[in-house]
């Protein structure tokens, strides 16, 4: 059997952080995140709803998100606890399972879903949090799923990706992506290129598009190299969602590129050396991209130019942009969501959280948050 080790995100960088060696010592280097930047005049966001539940460890950056459909906005809790409210009243709250929950939480066609390190993939009724179906995969779920064209597509940690029933869980489809010895402990999550079409992005920096129906492959490009003389030096996952963006895919890679590829001739038009686990942004002519060591960084999408560069957040262990109203917003290690303007890349406002923001989302105009320690809640602009 093939085993495959995931490493997490944490030791790898202070595996990489270390700067010389005896037969009798280790030295590692310090890291300390940049202090906060002094603002003038600071924008700030409204929070319009917040729910906390239980943390997670801080060196697993688990995909607990929110989603919304409907007006009606869904949580997920890592002890095994989904919710749904509408604005601040609960609709109804479920123990799901007894061993906890790891990735989701994903809501269409009338069912909300999430899973666990069993292998345990949980589908509950949007209206009235009833069970619906549950279904076994062959290793731990540690991204969302995606829910399209009544299928519910999920990657394991095994590198399985399976396609479910999405009415009755029954398994219609299953492909196997290619083994790889090492890989950092995390996954990026299907993504939709087209109403027929889901794209997979893996731990060997490939993209996978498989026809979501029948699970057919239509595409595998690989988007990103990665140079090194160990193992752990040549990881070169893709963590961060895909982004499409009309013919353009867009994916940012560890220790590898951000890159763009054409969909028409599956050729990649232009990368740019960024080392990143973080989903990508795009907006207007913008790629914005959120770097392991705390860079933000802007290209532009059809050339490739540096458009512009921020470091003043270096070693704030940055959450993925995205771009919400007038301003680009990035969470950071303590909480703060920083407001940036996307024409120059200036940090002009601030929020705060509470923990270290693992998810942002833009649904409906409102920003979505999901923090380490649990803090989960929802902002507008003023």
């Amino acid at each position: 059997m093939n085993r495959k080790y995931k490493i997490p995100f944490a030791l790898t960088v202070l595996t990489l952080a270390l700067v010389g060696c005896s037969t009798n010592k280790i030295k590692v280097a310090e890291v300390k995140p940049n202090p906060l930047p002094k603002l003038e005049q600071a924008q700030s966001l409204v929070p319009v709803f917040s729910q906390s539940v239980a943390s997670t460890t801080s060196a697993d950056p688990l995909r607990l998100q929110l989603d919304a459909e409907n007006g009606v906005i869904y949580t997920v809790d890592p002890k095994g606890e989904m919710a749904a409210y509408q604005g601040k009243r609960r609709l109804w709250q479920k123990q799901v399972s007894k061993q906890g929950l790891t990735a989701g939480v994903n809501a269409a066609d009338g069912i909300v879903v999430a899973g666990n390190s069993k292998g345990q993939l949980f589908a509950l009724d949007q209206q009235t949090g009833e069970q619906k179906w549950v279904a076994q995969l062959t290793g731990a779920i540690l991204a969302p799923s995606l829910i399209q064209a009544g299928r519910v597509v999920t990657v394991s940690n095994d590198g399985t990706v399976y396609a479910h029933n999405a009415e009755t869980g029954q398994l219609v489809w299953t492909y196997n992506l290619p083994n790889v010895q090492f890989s950092l402990r995390g996954m990026a999550a299907p993504v939709a290129l087209d109403s027929r079409t889901v794209l997979i992005a893996s731990a060997n920096a490939y993209v996978y598009a498989l026809d979501i129906v029948t699970g057919v492959p239509r595409m595998q490009r690989r988007v990103a190299i990665s140079e090194g003389r160990s193992d752990i030096q040549r990881l070169n996952d893709i963590d961060g969602d895909p982004v499409v963006a009309g013919q353009f895919l867009v994916t940012t890679s560890y220790q590898g590129q951000v890159t763009v590829l054409d969909l028409a001739s599956q050729q990649v038009i232009w990368s740019e050396d960024a080392s990143s686990t973080k989903r990508p942004e795009v907006a207007g002519n913008g790629v914005f991209v959120s770097t392991a060591d705390g860079k933000i960084a802007a290209y532009e999408i059809t050339s490739g130019q540096a458009l512009w560069e921020n470091d003043s957040l270096l070693n704030r262990r940055l959450s993925n942009p995205v771009l919400f109203g007038q301003y680009l917003v990035v969470g950071d290690l303590d909480g703060v969501l920083h407001l940036i303007d996307p024409s120059s890349g200036q940090l002009v406002g601030r929020s705060k959280t509470n923990g270290e923001v693992r998810s942002l989302r833009v649904i409906d105009n409102q920003l979505y948050v999901a923090t380490q320690k649990g803090a989960l809640s929802v902002w507008q602009n003023r």
